[in-house]
């Protein structure tokens, strides 16, 4: 949402993500291409993992703006949050507009998502339409069962962080959004970003 800031992969983050992933590793001999061909041929399929979320939804969002300080003040929205498939593909695109009428606060967004076949990752890019911008790098996950964890390393007040998504499936009338932030390499995490949807 407005927490992602873009910013390159080092090589230490790419060891941590291919620990995480260790099908996204390059291969180096025939032998290890062969087990990779395998891996893949035996993942499953996630394309459809995101179908629950097409349609229109009332959007309520608790959000942490000062983040890894120990901070307890939370700002609350409501709004929608709308998704819709990309020419009848496994993508989907998010219209986000949430508002707090008190403090007369507003978050707009948009987010792509797509679908990496032969990984069986999804890659969430968050856009700035006014801004012309996509944040790069994506958070890219998979979904194991109704949960999806999505990961990627960016810059946070000169700091380098891992920033994790946690998307829930919960039935056909509710789902959830976590954004969590994490200063140690994935030891602790501290969640900023709460989404619920329900219709």
């Amino acid at each position: 949402m407005d927490a992602m800031k873009p910013l390159r992969l080092n090589f230490a983050a790419f060891a941590i993500m291919s620990a995480v992933f260790p099908f996204c590793a390059p291969a180096w001999s025939q032998s290890s291409q062969a087990s990779k061909t395998t891996l893949a041929a035996s993942q499953r399929d996630g394309s459809h993992d995101f179908d629950f979320l097409i349609g229109n939804w009332k959007a309520h969002v608790r959000r942490l703006p000062d983040r890894l300080n120990g901070s307890n003040a939370w700002i609350e929205y409501d709004g929608i949050s709308n998704h819709k498939k990309i020419l009848d593909s496994d993508a989907n695109f998010e219209e986000f507009d949430v508002r707090n009428a008190e403090k007369n606060l507003r978050i707009k967004a948009q987010t792509l998502r797509l679908y990496n076949p032969e990984s069986h990752q999804w890659s969430i890019y968050l856009l700035d339409v006014d801004r012309g911008t996509l944040s790069l790098p994506p958070v890219v996950g998979k979904f194991n069962g109704n949960r999806g964890e999505f990961y990627d390393q960016e810059d946070w007040k000169g700091r380098a962080i891992f920033v994790r998504y946690v998307w829930l499936n919960l039935s056909p009338k509710s789902a959830r959004m976590e954004q969590s932030f994490s200063p140690d390499g994935g030891k602790t995490w501290e969640v900023n970003w709460i989404c619920e949807l329900s219709r």
